[in-house]
């Protein structure tokens, strides 16, 4: 069972199907995907802030690659975490930068609050339109997303490294990857509605607020069922933030079907290195602020069986606002009696169709 809430976003009322369990810990939540967008609050700080998987990594990198250099933090958020953390690895200089600017004022009173100060500047703004010298030595910046690329990583750091950086100069992470494999969104939410979470709703609407229209958002999964892939996992997207950082990249890859079932559509994660010899963080195992993306393929699920093929196309331009990628995904699933079952998906950052597939009918109902 589920129920319809209403929310209003631009004067426009929207139904949307929310579950109405409430959230439990290892529970399964349907969330929108909000890391890509400015609606950070603090509740949303403190998940990543608190996250021990991530906060490991970025910790380890800083202590062998900060002391004694000039560092740029991008994106520090209100709490200039990974600033903070490179001075006290021994960072000459860290030169802290916020674009979102609520999170920017709340930056500069945790500043204040700092000790020494003059070992940290902090600046309002776009790295990409800024201008600022000497240039750094290692640029670390947690702008990744459920979707690697999701929040911007390509476009930002490659300017970095072009601008910011010195020769030679770092940037942690080191690199990340988006994998992919075949699923049923419904086994991702076992025993429950295919249904937002209450709690994600003013992040629904935030979002749309933020763009002045609703759209279909892409499909955040919190704790999915960990029995629902139907494949094992291929990368589909990767970003070498020290070798071929592409801001634009296609690839095709082939995902084997390994048990029976139904599906209709990929389930994404994210694999993600700071250094390049760790074991990377792992979204779909490990426990991080990072969650598992659903992307729809088919209307209605499609039956599998083992050895049964899909081909999968994966696609990532930068949409109108230069930064963000569009993501276009096509597929072709070759099932053991010949037959071709051919999805596609449309999933730009913003903009674009609303209530297009039939996922987003069912969670935003008209009646």
């Amino acid at each position: 069972m589920y129920n319809i809430k209403k929310i209003e976003t631009h004067g426009r009322s929207l139904r949307v199907r929310v579950d109405p369990e409430p959230e439990r810990e290892g529970r399964p939540a349907l969330w929108p995907s909000v890391g890509e967008y400015p609606i950070y609050d603090p509740f949303l700080y403190t998940t990543m802030t608190t996250d021990d998987e991530r906060n490991e990594r970025f910790r380890a990198a800083l202590s062998q690659l900060a002391p004694d250099r000039n560092i740029l933090d991008i994106g520090t958020g209100q709490d200039l975490l990974w600033a903070r953390e490179g001075v006290q690895a021994g960072a000459q200089h860290a030169l802290a930068i916020e674009v979102i600017e609520d999170a920017f004022h709340k930056a500069a009173a945790n500043l204040s609050a700092f000790y020494p100060q003059d070992q940290i500047t902090l600046l309002l703004g776009e790295s990409t339109n800024l201008q600022f010298a000497p240039r750094a030595d290692v640029c670390v910046a947690e702008i990744i997303g459920s979707l690697a690329g999701a929040e911007g990583a390509a476009a930002v750091l490659t300017d970095a490294r072009n601008r910011h950086l010195k020769p030679g100069g770092l940037v942690v992470p080191h690199r990340a990857v988006t994998l992919a494999a075949a699923v049923r969104l419904s086994d991702l939410l076992p025993e429950q509605p295919v249904a937002f979470a209450e709690a994600s709703l003013p992040y629904l609407r935030s979002i749309f607020d933020w763009h002045g229209m609703p759209f279909d958002v892409r499909l955040r999964v919190e704790n999915p069922s960990a029995g629902a892939l139907l494949s094992e996992g291929a990368p589909v997207e990767v970003l070498d933030f020290n070798g071929d950082l592409r801001t634009e990249q296609r690839r095709t890859t082939r995902l084997a079907i390994t048990r029976p079932g139904h599906m209709d559509g990929v389930l994404t994660w994210l694999n993600l290195w700071c250094l390049p010899d760790e074991e990377p963080l792992d979204a779909l195992h490990m426990k991080t602020n990072w969650a598992t993306i659903y992307l729809p393929l088919f209307e209605s699920p499609v039956p599998v069986a083992a050895g049964d093929v899909l081909e999968l196309t994966f696609a990532a331009t930068l949409s109108d606002d230069g930064i963000h990628p569009d993501y276009q995904l096509s597929a072709a699933l070759h099932t053991a009696d010949g037959r071709e079952h051919h999805g596609a998906l449309a999933s730009p950052h913003h903009g674009g169709s609303f209530r297009a597939y039939s996922i987003y009918q069912r969670l935003f109902p008209t009646s």
